[in-house]
């Protein structure tokens, strides 16, 4: 795109559960390395979705041409808006998409229901300790933080996220809009093969790979990948 055209303003989306803190941590400074500034979307637990369709919308509004990008859901998200928006959309980072189409028994999906239940049944507390217990440690401390600002409406954003349908093969085919895709070679909850077939079915797309060792020890790493594989598509963001 032409220099005077390069956006200055990044939409990013949370994962399921999770919050803006982890988001702006995972995306800040890999842009601002690109001069361009990070909006990280606090999720309402009462309509995730809503409230992340709403902020772009509004960013898109003010700025006109923007990044948007997300973790898991928000991936899912970020990525479908840009298809429906690709004048608006000057690129997109997807961090660990969690499936295609339909989420059916997506580890992802299973998951949320799961602990959406559970939740319910027993509680935040002792579903937070057994979650921190069976968790790696870096991932225990992000979710019992967000997990509490989200209560009592987590186990209601954590179905609603199970049922979301995410962009199908055939939608996936029609989105021009250039994508950078950050996936974990060992998160079985995100599925490496999704995000391969999420890079072989959009018409521009690129994938780099991390470990959860390394998203663990710093969550930049997703913003890094992400733009290292948006720039094997596009060059010059």
């Amino acid at each position: 795109m032409p220099s005077d055209d390069r956006p200055s303003v990044a939409v990013v989306l949370p994962g399921t559960g999770s919050d803006a803190d982890f988001v702006s941590r995972a995306f800040t400074e890999p842009l601002a390395c690109r001069r361009v500034r990070t909006v990280a979307v606090q999720p309402d637990p009462r309509r995730v979705v809503g409230s992340y369709l709403d902020a772009l919308d509004a960013a898109a509004a003010q700025h006109s041409r923007i990044i948007v990008g997300g973790v898991s859901i928000g991936a899912a998200v970020a990525l479908q808006w840009a298809g429906s928006h690709p004048l608006h959309a000057a690129g997109v980072l997807a961090a660990l998409p969690a499936w295609t189409g339909t989420a059916a028994d997506a580890p992802a999906a299973a998951s949320a229901r799961f602990t959406a239940a559970r939740l319910r049944a027993d509680g935040l507390e002792q579903v937070t300790a057994e979650m921190i217990a069976s968790s790696p440690p870096w991932l225990g401390r992000e979710l019992a933080k967000s997990w509490r600002s989200q209560w009592p409406h987590l186990p209601a954003a954590l179905d609603e996220a199970s049922e979301y349908h995410a962009p199908s093969a055939d939608d996936l085919g029609r989105i021009v809009v250039p994508v950078g895709i950050a996936a974990a070679v060992d998160d079985a909850v995100h599925p490496l093969e999704v995000a391969r077939s999420w890079s072989e079915l959009l018409p521009h797309a690129g994938l780099v790979t991390v470990t959860l060792d390394e998203i663990g020890a710093d969550p930049a790493v997703l913003g890094y990948a992400g733009l290292e594989a948006l720039d094997s598509v596009l060059h010059t963001i």
